[in-house]
């Protein structure tokens, strides 16, 4: 069963201000895109991040947070990722229109959601 209110303590183990949340694949566009989120801690405040290949700026909802998210929160930014069309590199809204592969080692469940949800919609 999927906790999706589960929430991380922290992101951080004292090793910098940043870390890696989650990475996205997505084996069925053309060349096996890749997205990693990141949040970053300045002044008590996290601030998320998602870096592509192409540099692409991807919008984040919600940008930033008082305290970790939680897995629906993870889940809900992480589908509702949207690029600016008049500067989008690398066919990169449609691979958002995909569903991911993800791997994290803060939120367990993440791969799990991604994976049940690709099997409904007969990808695995």
């Amino acid at each position: 069963m999927i906790n999706f209110n589960y929430r991380p303590e922290s992101y951080f183990n004292g090793t910098g201000p940043n870390t890696l949340l989650c990475k996205l694949s997505y084996p069925e566009s053309q060349w096996g895109e890749e997205i990693s989120i990141y949040a970053n801690a300045l002044d008590g405040v996290y601030y998320y991040e998602a870096v592509d290949f192409y540099g692409n700026e991807i919008k984040l909802n919600p940008e930033k947070s008082d305290q970790p998210l939680t897995l629906q929160e993870l889940i809900f930014m992480t589908e509702t990722m949207d690029v600016d069309p008049k500067s989008a590199q690398g066919n990169i809204e449609l691979t958002l229109s995909g569903i991911p592969l993800a791997e994290s080692l803060i939120y367990n469940h993440l791969e799990v959601y991604f994976a049940e949800k690709r099997k409904t919609f007969g990808m695995i």
